[in-house]
């Protein structure tokens, strides 16, 4: 089938892009190449909204640098295997497939090597801001965002304690934090008024008010502005001499493009063949519970890191998740998880109603450093890489888009992207 002609693309530009994946990065990417000139179409098989980051927490944690590596984690890994409760789960049928994984995952775990990887994140998340307000003053809705900080809380003294050495690294990196004692508690949260006594608030994070309707909105914003979004699946990339020509789907249709972006999340391991590229991309499965009428007030977007879930306020209804699964690649979701963490929020809220209850799984892009790819294709040099980004997809989507598009249109990109490359773990 012949590719589609340059009309199918907006009028009045002479270079054509496509993002492979429609989530909050390639939307994100999508705008930031607008903004540069270029005529783009986003190919995504499902509806706006439907991504992995519509089954997180919603916050922009742009503190939120230390790694999911860190020391101490390997102690931990027995108890993934045997406590199916506990915040983070490794099925035992995941571990064969895995453990090249882990090894690489064990190996960022060092003091050194975990402070080199939060001083790299944190080069990104410093720019969250600035970068999201160029792109939401496209937007018809403007309260996409809650003008609130993020809150952590602790069961006891005990968890405040083991956060004091990340708090510390935090604070030197920039970041702000101010301790919350059980008044201060209970006046920002009256539904939890008496059940904690130790807490951190992050003035300079704030959370999502809705993350279906936050994506969306980005879409409508990059469709207003003349872009245009295709639902499909991309088969494989077209190539003409060490250059991609456009894209196939899966059904036949072509689409011709002078540059690619491969923003997939986990459907870009479906290119790496091609692109020549060994990149340990791995799927956790991150579960959530929406209450859409919870009957209980929550003002803030809240993380509780000792039942390792989060409490998210939504136009929607309150998201309770956060839980984390290791399990071998297309397996069935266990939603069990999301029973136990929804559980854990009901001992917290006892007066939560539970009609009409939702459950949602996302499977975060996770390399073993927890660091994302944003690269350019050694193959093919015009195909460009941006995935991996975990749990900071979200956070990171808008900064990771003006980076893409600053590389696309051949500048030299504002931040070091080394840190970030496809070829860190395979030469």
């Amino acid at each position: 089938m012949a590719p589609v002609h340059s009309s199918e693309y907006p009028r009045l530009f002479s270079e054509r892009v496509i993002v492979v994946g429609g989530g909050i990065v390639g939307v994100c990417c999508a705008l930031y190449l607008q903004r540069e000139g270029y005529a783009v179409i986003l190919i995504d098989p499902a509806v706006a909204g439907d991504s992995t980051a519509k089954w997180s927490c919603g916050q922009l944690a742009v503190g939120e640098v230390i790694p999911l590596s860190r020391p101490g984690v390997l102690q931990k890994i027995p108890g993934w295997l045997f406590d199916q409760k506990g915040p983070l789960a490794l099925r035992a049928s995941a571990l064969p497939g895995m453990l090249p994984w882990f090894m690489r995952f064990l190996a960022c775990a060092r003091q050194a090597k975990t402070e080199e990887i939060a001083r790299d994140i944190a080069s990104l998340t410093h720019h969250v801001h600035t970068d999201y307000a160029r792109l939401l003053q496209g937007c018809t809705e403007q309260a996409l965002l809650r003008e609130k900080p993020v809150i952590k809380l602790f069961e006891s003294a005990a968890g405040m304690d083991q956060e004091r050495p990340h708090l510390a690294f935090r604070t030197a990196l920039g970041f702000k934090a101010e301790v919350l004692d059980a008044a201060a508690i209970a006046d920002l949260e009256p539904a939890l008024a008496g059940r904690f006594s130790h807490g951190l608030l992050f003035p300079d994070w704030c959370s999502v008010s809705d993350t279906e309707g936050f994506i969306a909105a980005l879409t409508q914003s990059f469709i207003d502005q003349g872009g245009v979004r295709v639902r499909g699946q991309v088969k494989r990339l077209d190539e003409v001499v060490n250059h991609a020509s456009g894209v196939t789907l899966n059904n036949g249709v072509r689409y011709a493009a002078d540059h690619v972006v491969i923003a997939a999340g986990l459907g870009s391991r479906a290119f790496f063949d091609q692109l020549g590229v060994k990149i340990p991309l791995a799927g956790i499965a991150g579960y959530q519970v929406l209450l859409p009428t919870p009957e209980v007030t929550i003002h803030h977007s809240i993380t509780l890191p000792d039942g390792g879930f989060c409490l998210s306020p939504m136009t929607r209804g309150l998201q309770i998740g956060g839980t984390m699964e290791f399990a071998r690649p297309n397996a069935e979701p266990n939603f069990k998880r999301a029973d136990i963490i929804l559980e854990k929020a009901r001992k917290i809220l006892p007066r939560l109603q539970m009609a009409n209850v939702e459950y949602g799984v996302g499977y975060r892009p996770y390399l073993p450093d927890t660091k994302p790819v944003i690269d350019r294709s050694t193959r093919l040099s015009n195909v460009f890489l941006a995935f991996g980004h975990g749990q900071l997809g979200l956070t990171l989507g808008a900064t990771t888009g003006r980076l893409i598009a600053q590389m696309v249109a051949g500048r030299t990109p504002a931040l070091n992207l080394e840190p970030f490359s496809a070829t860190r773990f395979f030469p």
